[in-house]
């Protein structure tokens, strides 16, 4: 059972919870008993995208053009269960479902959209979202990678780095700056000359998903490939935000999971005598992870409510991800020291989980960024350079 300490259910839709008790018993019965062999051999679970696609969850809350039409708590939820599976897991299906989907329905014409979203939406045509580049992380906005207008259509150079599902994906939104200074979103698709990925090697977290170097040597796209409504990075700040409140839910799941575990764990291993379960100290810690995952639980409904009516501002997104990957990041290690040496083994998933927040902690604006995003809104006065 979801922890549910403070009958947070009772605030949810029927619909909203059918979804979510749909995706944890894909969760249980198909990710569990194989994900671990997946993160020790570092590939991610393709084998698992048709059963995936079959939950018909593929686009979470746009409407239309085959995608479900979720609310923003039902779509957290997914984020929540498929993290609570596996971090690699949700990277592989959020790439597509919460990144380039969401981009393309934002800021992409009726055709784009048509063109684009109803082959993502049933999985068959799979997405990576391009936009970090190797010499700015966190520095999204002075973007390196270049669109020059040529003929017909554009030219795009440049570099990008941790691109998550570029060494197979179908369809990479590329970010790139173009002759005017402003910002675009060019849709590049596989095969085309000119754009090379190499898989990026040598991970101690997200071993089950694949990131990618991608560079873009020349490669020529043709003008209605640029999404039409692409044109300043205010523009790409709206698709980030609509991210970042999908990464605060993802915690949350990484999170529970090792809960669940270490709950699980504690009244079953025994030790002078008695569970663990029975001693103070273990007592405290879980009820510490509780009150965490109670409070991140919170974070995340509000937040998803407010997007369902329009309200959610960035910095809201910011602060509820600063909070929630904070959070989950302690519940994580203070599960892996209630399993003892077994909290390293895969087999108990604890140790994937604690290694899979570091990515967590960091992706979609760190700690620090967020929290100066935040800082910013309420103080009006900007800290960055």
């Amino acid at each position: 059972m979801v922890p549910d300490y403070y009958l947070l259910d009772e605030l949810l839709t029927a619909g909203e919870r059918a979804v979510r008790e749909k995706v944890r018993a894909f969760v249980d019965r198909e990710v569990l008993p194989v994900i671990g062999e997946y993160w020790e051999r570092g590939e991610p679970p393709l084998s698992l995208l048709p059963a995936l696609a079959g939950l018909n969850l593929c686009g979470g809350t746009i409407e239309g053009y085959g995608c479900p039409g979720l609310s923003a708590v039902a779509d957290g939820l997914v984020n929540m269960e498929l993290s609570r599976g596996d971090g690699g897991l949700h990277t592989l299906f959020g790439g597509t479902s919460s990144l380039v989907m969401p981009a393309i329905a934002m800021l992409g014409s009726e055709e784009q959209k048509e063109r684009w979203l109803p082959a993502m939406a049933r999985m068959e045509k799979v997405g990576a979202f391009a936009l970090t580049e190797p010499e700015h992380g966190s520095d999204v906005v002075s973007l390196e990678t270049r669109a020059r207008r040529v003929g017909g259509g554009y030219v795009l150079d440049g570099r990008k780095r941790w691109i998550g599902n570029a060494t197979f994906a179908d369809v990479i939104l590329v970010w790139a700056r173009d002759e005017e200074g402003g910002v675009g979103a060019f849709v590049v698709e596989r095969g085309a000359p000119g754009l090379n990925t190499r898989l990026m090697t040598g991970k101690t977290a997200m071993r089950s998903s694949w990131q990618a170097e991608v560079e873009l040597a020349g490669v020529r796209v043709p003008a209605e490939n640029r999404l039409e409504h692409s044109r300043t990075f205010s523009d790409t700040n709206r698709v980030l935000a609509a991210m970042r409140y999908g990464a605060a839910w993802a915690a949350l799941g990484h999170a529970v999971a090792c809960y669940e575990a270490a709950l699980a764990y504690a009244g079953e291993r025994r030790q002078f005598g008695r569970p663990i379960a029975a001693f103070q100290l273990v007592q405290k810690k879980l009820a510490g992870m509780l009150a965490e995952i109670t409070s991140m639980q919170l974070l995340c409904l509000r937040l998803s409510q407010l997007a369902d009516r329009g309200k959610m501002t960035g910095p809201m997104a910011s602060l509820a991800k600063m909070n929630n990957a904070a959070k989950a990041r302690r519940v994580c290690l203070e599960a892996r020291e209630i399993l003892g040496g077994n909290g390293i083994l895969l087999e108990y998933h604890v140790a994937r989980h604690v290694a899979d927040m570091e990515a967590v902690y960091t992706y979609e604006g760190t700690d620090d960024i967020n929290a100066l995003i935040v800082g910013r809104d309420v103080t009006g006065v900007s800290a960055f350079a």
